[in-house]
C-alpha cells in the first residue's frame, strides 16, 4: 500500500472536509447502534407481559442516552401501548437523523474525492506537457490517455467510496462489538470466533487482486491504444480495406483484457460468499447459544434479539470489506502506474542559470554538432557547422532522411546534441529558458496539427494573449489563406473538425503558417510546409512570405527549391553532413545536387 501513501498530501489539503466527513461517519454509526438497544428494551417489556413470566432484572442499555430515555419513560408511568408507540417513534427518529448524517457524510467525503480527482488530473496533464518529445516517441497515446482517465478514476474510488466505507465499517463494527461485550462477554467472543478466518481470507485474496489489477490496467492501455490508432487512421484502414484485419487485432486485445477481467471477477467473487458464510455462522452461534441461555434465564431474550440485530447490522459492512479491499487494491495498482509516470523527469530542462528576459536574437551558430536519435541509433547530424547571421534567409535542402528536420528540432531544444554546441547571439541555447526560446521562434512543422476548433482560434493559438480578429486576418493574408477562409460558410468562425479533417492539405498547411506568423517572432523555421500546395499557390505564398520575412531570420527546410525567394545561404544535406553550401549562383557553378535539382524543377515547371 506504499503507493497510496503519495495521496496523503491530498487528504491534508482537504482536511477540513475529510475530518468533518469522519465526524459524520462516526455520528451516523453511533445513532445506528441506538436502535437495537431500544428494541432490546421493547422485547424485554413484551417478555415481562407474557403469561407466567418471572420478574427479572430491569433492562439496562450500554449507552447513557438510551438509559436516560428508558428511565424517563418508565418514570412517567405510561401504559404498555404508549411505551411501545414512544419507542417505535424513537426508532423512527433515530433512523431519520442517521439518514441525514449519512447524506452529509457523502457530501463531504465523496465531494472531497472529486476535488482530489480534479487536482490529480491536472497534475497528470501538467506532467504530459512537461515531458519532452523523446518521451512521446516511446509511449503510446492510448496508454497515456488510460492513465489520466481510468487510473485516476480508480484512485478516486479509493479517496472517496473506499475511504468512506472503510471508516464506516471500522466504526460500526467497533460500536457493535463494544455494545455486545457490555451485554455478554462470552457470547460476544463466540460470535466473533470466525473473524480470524475472515482476516486470513481477506489477506490471501487481496494479494491476488493486486497482481491481477496491474495486469488488467496494462491490457486496458493496449486496448485503448489500439482503438485510438484505429480512430485516427480510419481513412488509411478503409483505403487499404483492412477493416477485417484491424477488427481481428482489436478482438485479440479485447479477448486478453476480457480473460484477465473475468479472472479477477472470479477471485473477487470469493469475497461475498466468504463474508456471508462468516455472518451466517455468527448468527447461528447467537441463536443457538443465546437460545440455550434464554431457556435458563428468560430475561435474556431482549439481549439475544439485540445481538441478532447487531449481527444483521454487520452484514453489509462485513460484506463491504471485500468490495472495499478490491477498490483499494485496484487503486494501488493504478497509483503505482501514476507514480511511475509522475516521477519521470524531462530529459531537457531549464538550466539552473538561465538568463531571464534575455532577447532571443542574433547570429545562430551550429558548431561541430552531431546528433543520434535515442532508441533508434540513427545518426541524423554529423559534425555540422553552420552560421546564420541575424536577418539571413537560409534554404536547407536534402533527400528524405538527410537530417533537415533534425536541425529545426535541435534549435528548439526538442533534443540535445550529442556533441558540439548551438548558440544564438553567442549565448548557448541552454542559457535561454525553454519557454523564452520557443516563444521567440515560430515553427511550422512538416506534420500539420490543427485543433477541433474554429479557424480563428487555430490561428490565435500561436500567441498566449488574447488577439484581435484584425491581427488574425493579417496573419492569414500573409499566409495566402484569407480569401479561402472568407469563402467558408462561417468565415473565421468555421469549425474545422478533428485535426482539420474538413480542410484540404494545402489549406491546413497555410493555416499552420498563419499560426506561426501571428507570433511576430525573431526566428522562423519552416519544415517542408508547402509540400501540399500547387506551384501557382506556392509562388503566391512565397511572394507574401518574402515581404513578411524581410527583417527576420528564417530557416526554410524543403525538398524543392523556392525559385522566387532570394536566399542568403543554401545548404544541401546528405546523411547529416553538409555536402554543398553557398549562394544560388555559387551552387549553380558547382554543378552538383542543387544545380541538378534546380534544372529538373525548372523543366518540370515549363512542362506544367
Amino acid at each position: 500500500m506504499k503507493e497510496l501513501a503519495s495521496l496523503n498530501h491530498y487528504f491534508w489539503k482537504y482536511r477540513k472536509r475529510f475530518f468533518i466527513g469522519i465526524f459524520f461517519v462516526i455520528a451516523s454509526n453511533y445513532f445506528a447502534v441506538l436502535a437495537p438497544q431500544i428494541t432490546g428494551y421493547v422485547i424485554s417489556l413484551v417478555q415481562q407481559r407474557l403469561p407466567g413470566a418471572k420478574p427479572g432484572v430491569p433492562y439496562n442499555a450500554h449507552d447513557g442516552i438510551v438509559n436516560s430515555f428508558i428511565k424517563l419513560i418508565n418514570g412517567n408511568e405510561f401504559s404498555f401501548g404508549w411505551l411501545i408507540a414512544i419507542c417505535s417513534l424513537s426508532i423512527l427518529f433515530i433512523a431519520i437523523v442517521r439518514g441525514i448524517l449519512m447524506f452529509f457524510m457523502r457530501q463531504t467525503i465523496i465531494v472531497m474525492s472529486r476535488h482530489i480527482e480534479f487536482d490529480q488530473k491536472n497534475q497528470v496533464f501538467d506532467q504530459y506537457q512537461r515531458l519532452n518529445t523523446s518521451f512521446y516517441k516511446q509511449n503510446s497515446t492510448g496508454d497515456l490517455m488510460n492513465r489520466i482517465s481510468e487510473d485516476v478514476s480508480r484512485v478516486r474510488m479509493y479517496t472517496g467510496p473506499a475511504v468512506m466505507y472503510l471508516i464506516n465499517l471500522v466504526t460500526l463494527i467497533g460500536f457493535c462489538i463494544v455494545n455486545m461485550l457490555s451485554k455478554d462477554v462470552n457470547l460476544t467472543l463466540l460470535v466473533l470466533a470466525p473473524l480470524p478466518l475472515l482476516a486470513i481470507t481477506i489477506y490471501k485474496v487481496n494479494s491476488i487482486i493486486n497482481k491481477k489489477s496491474e495486469s488488467i490496467q496494462e491490457h486496458l492501455s493496449n486496448l485503448t491504444t489500439n482503438a485510438q490508432e484505429s480512430y485516427s487512421g480510419i481513412r488509411v484502414i478503409k483505403s487499404f480495406v483492412q477493416e477485417k484485419a484491424m477488427l481481428g487485432f482489436f478482438n485479440h486485445n479485447s479477448e486478453q483484457y476480457k480473460a484477465n477481467a473475468i479472472s479477477l471477477a472470479k477471485v473477487e467473487a470469493l469475497y461475498f460468499p466468504s463474508m456471508a458464510l462468516m455472518i451466517g455462522i455468527s448468527t447461528l452461534i447467537t441463536i443457538f447459544v443465546g437460545g440455550m441461555q434464554a431457556m435458563e434465564d428468560p430475561t435474556k431474550v431482549g439481549t439475544i434479539v439485540e445481538f441478532v440485530i447487531y449481527i444483521n447490522m454487520l452484514t453489509f459492512p462485513v460484506s463491504a470489506i471485500g468490495w472495499t479491499a478490491s477498490m483499494i487494491q485496484r487503486a494501488a495498482a493504478s497509483q503505482k502506474r501514476l507514480n511511475e509516470f509522475l516521477q519521470i523527469e524531462p530529459a531537457i530542462q531549464d538550466h539552473p542559470t538561465v538568463l531571464e528576459d534575455e532577447p532571443v536574437s542574433g547570429t545562430i551558430e551550429f558548431k561541430n554538432v552531431s546528433f543520434t536519435y535515442p532508441h533508434t541509433g540513427i545518426k541524423a547530424i554529423q559534425r555540422l557547422n553552420l552560421s546564420v547571421a541575424r536577418g539571413e534567409k537560409v534554404l536547407i535542402l536534402g533527400k528524405t532522411g538527410s537530417g533537415k528536420s533534425t536541425l529545426a528540432q535541435l534549435l528548439l531544444r526538442f533534443y540535445e546534441p550529442d556533441q558540439g554546441s548551438i548558440t544564438i547571439g553567442s549565448k548557448p541555447l541552454q542559457l535561454y529558458s525553454l519557454n523564452q526560446l520557443r516563444q521567440n521562434i515560430s515553427y511550422v512543422q512538416q506534420d500539420v496539427f490543427l485543433f477541433s476548433d474554429t479557424v480563428a482560434n487555430n490561428i490565435r493559438f500561436g500567441v498566449s494573449e488574447h488577439t484581435t480578429i484584425e491581427r488574425v486576418i493579417e496573419a492569414a493574408k500573409s499566409a495566402s489563406i484569407h480569401e479561402e477562409i472568407m469563402g467558408f460558410e462561417n468565415g473565421y468562425e468555421t469549425l474545422i473538425g478533428e485535426r482539420g479533417v474538413t480542410l484540404s492539405g494545402g489549406q491546413k498547411q497555410r493555416i499552420s503558417i498563419a499560426r506561426a506568423l501571428i507570433k511576430a517572432p525573431e526566428i522562423v523555421l519552416f519544415d517542408d510546409c508547402l509540400s501540399a500546395v500547387d506551384a501557382k499557390t506556392e509562388k503566391h505564398i512565397i511572394g507574401h512570405l518574402y515581404e513578411y520575412l524581410k527583417a527576420k531570420t528564417a530557416l526554410i527546410v524543403t525538398h524543392r527549391i523556392f525559385a522566387g525567394f532570394k536566399f542568403d545561404q543554401i545548404i544541401v544535406l546528405e546523411d547529416g553532413i553538409i555536402i554543398e553550401q553557398g549562394t544560388h549562383e555559387e551552387l549553380m557553378n558547382l554543378n552538383g545536387y542543387y544545380a541538378e535539382l534546380y534544372k529538373l524543377q525548372l523543366q518540370t515547371n515549363k512542362e506544367a
